[in-house]
């Protein structure tokens, strides 16, 4: 029976090496959501992550340490970690804010790569690092090497610098661009854009999580001459301060307006019911579920794959093997 599983286990992780080539592009926990999900069908993954983020443990660390923010790219480690439970549970600890001095309210994820990252002296090879720890399947990579500044231009005419300040903007966001403008992003990434099965644009925050990925020098131009699907997982709810009353169609302006036509080919949207209990608890915080304006999209030359897509929890967010099912089945 040993030499059974063991045998049926390998076959199953050389089935997954052989598995589509996959690139999702994100940050923040819809990313890793999505990750989560479609490591299932394949070991083929390149996670491109945003390093935009100044605030909490991870801007903390870029600002005391000098070390990309490494919040988001430990999410992405952890949801694809094949790693035991307990190391899993270990990479996202926090202490509390009645914490021991100068640990209070930071992760052991993101002191680890910071800590990494100084014994290597390169954040790009700490992350290869962690991995390995974590037996992570595919590989997750910054979109830049370049300490970059969120910033936004508000239709009132403001500007408002910094990620964590973009995300609570008073007035509706025009446009946002990184300082410096020249961050350019890793070979890594714009060969495994060129190779890839699938590009996956999403789910996160609109305007910080996805875009700061799709505005750093020569990323867009990689995916639109990408001859694979490109697809957009648009949010299931509004976020406050970021997509205040944005519909499906108005999600995928902003994203041709930054990128270019041609950045996307199909738009999963969801149409499943939320519960009513969480829909009050959201409202309560200002956010409502995004509107499915289908025929919007479809006048915008993007296909619509619609669907149930969320999770039956106390959070309203995508549920990662629905996700990843439908990903997988457009392949």
């Amino acid at each position: 029976m040993k030499t059974s599983f063991h045998s049926g286990r390998i076959r199953s992780r050389g089935s997954m090496r052989r598995g589509p080539r996959l690139v999702a592009i994100g940050g923040g926990t819809g990313l890793s959501t999505l990750l989560r999900g479609i490591k299932e069908h394949t070991s083929n993954i390149t996670a491109v992550v945003t390093v935009a983020d100044d605030g909490g443990s991870s801007g903390r660390l870029r600002r005391e340490m000098g070390v990309l923010p490494p919040g988001d790219i430990r999410n992405c480690l952890v949801a694809l970690a094949d790693a035991e439970p307990l190391m899993q549970r270990l990479f996202q600890y926090r202490f509390g804010e009645d914490g021991p001095p100068g640990l209070a309210g930071h992760n052991f994820g993101n002191l680890f790569i910071a800590t990494m990252c100084e014994i290597t002296g390169d954040f790009e090879l700490a992350i290869k690092e962690s991995s390995r720890v974590l037996a992570v399947r595919g590989q997750v990579l910054p979109s830049t090497l370049s300490q970059v500044t969120l910033v936004a231009e508000l239709e009132d005419g403001t500007t408002v610098q910094g990620e964590s300040n973009v995300s609570k903007s008073k007035s509706r966001i025009r446009r946002v661009r990184l300082v410096p403008e020249d961050a350019l992003p890793l070979p890594d990434t714009l060969q495994a854009i060129g190779e890839a099965d699938m590009i996956i644009l999403g789910p996160g925050s609109l305007y910080t999580s996805v875009l700061p990925n799709l505005i750093v020098r020569g990323v867009p131009e990689a995916i639109r001459e990408s001859h694979a699907p490109r697809v957009y997982v648009c949010n299931v709810m509004t976020q406050p301060g970021e997509t205040d009353d944005f519909t499906a169609s108005d999600h995928v302006k902003a994203i041709l307006s930054h990128a270019g036509h041609g950045i996307m080919d199909y738009v999963i949207v969801n149409t499943g019911d939320i519960p009513g209990e969480l829909l009050g608890k959201y409202r309560q915080e200002g956010a409502v579920p995004v509107i499915p304006d289908i025929e919007r999209v479809e006048a915008l030359g993007i296909k619509v794959i619609q669907g149930d897509f969320i999770s039956k929890t106390d959070v309203v967010r995508h549920d990662p093997r629905k996700l990843a099912s439908a990903i997988v089945g457009m392949l």
